[in-house]
């Protein structure tokens, strides 16, 4: 049986030790346990970006571009996003941007005309209305004229 060669306790914090150095998680501050309640997207802006690719290009050795990536907490991905984006040479492709679908610009006829569509409906519920009391006086005005004529057909 072959005996496991004992490391040494020391030794093995001080390895655990590096590894937390070379994450950037501090082996003294305790994570914060509390959740945001709700996620936010992350932004940059074009100088932070700019920045941040300097550095990247800037950037020699073997790991140099990880340790940045790690140490500013982005992704690869990132860097090639904005890669491309600087090839386009625009300020605003550096720029974020917002989601979600485009704000229009109300044409001031469309308003006017949804005011029309409502006024017509209200019109036509009124013109309905009118029509119903109308038809309603005609039947009574004949039913007064059948009455009348029976009692005048009594009376002779």
């Amino acid at each position: 049986m072959k005996k496991k060669p004992v490391m040494n306790v020391t030794a093995r914090v001080e390895e655990m030790e590096g590894a937390r150095r070379a994450t950037g998680i501090s082996s003294t501050a305790a994570p914060n346990p509390e959740v945001p309640e709700k996620a936010s997207r992350r932004s940059y802006t074009a100088e932070y970006k700019r920045r941040i690719l300097r550095e990247a290009e800037s950037c020699k050795e073997q790991g140099q571009v990880g340790a940045l990536l790690r140490r500013e907490g982005l992704y690869s991905s990132n860097l090639t996003s904005w890669r491309h984006q600087a090839e386009r040479g625009t300020l605003d492709a550096l720029s974020s941007k917002k989601r979600g679908p485009k704000a229009r610009k109300s044409d001031p006829s469309f308003r006017r005309i949804a005011e029309q569509e409502k006024q017509i409906q209200k019109l036509q519920a009124k013109l309905r209305k009118a029509e119903l009391i109308i038809d309603a006086q005609k039947k009574m005005a004949e039913i007064f004229q059948l009455l009348r004529d029976q009692k005048e057909g009594e009376n002779l």
